[in-house]
């Protein structure tokens, strides 16, 4: 009987809640770098006409690409 009130939820993960976060969290980092890089890439491939049609200018890229954030 006591080892069912003793034990943890599956809810904490099997890690728990030491780590600080989960490995969702990881992959979901993961992934938000890859758009950031994705998006940087592809807006230093354009030239200087193609950034002035859509409204920006090479100093503009890193804004843009922060605000994915």
């Amino acid at each position: 009987m006591a080892f069912f009130t003793s034990a943890r939820p599956v809810a904490d993960g099997v890690f728990g809640r030491s780590l600080g976060f989960s490995f969702t969290d990881l992959f979901a980092r993961v992934a938000a770098w890859n758009d950031q890089r994705v998006t940087r890439r592809e807006l230093a491939k354009l030239s200087d006409r193609e950034l002035e049609d859509i409204g920006l200018c090479r100093g503009d890229i890193e804004a843009v690409v922060n605000a994915l954030r």
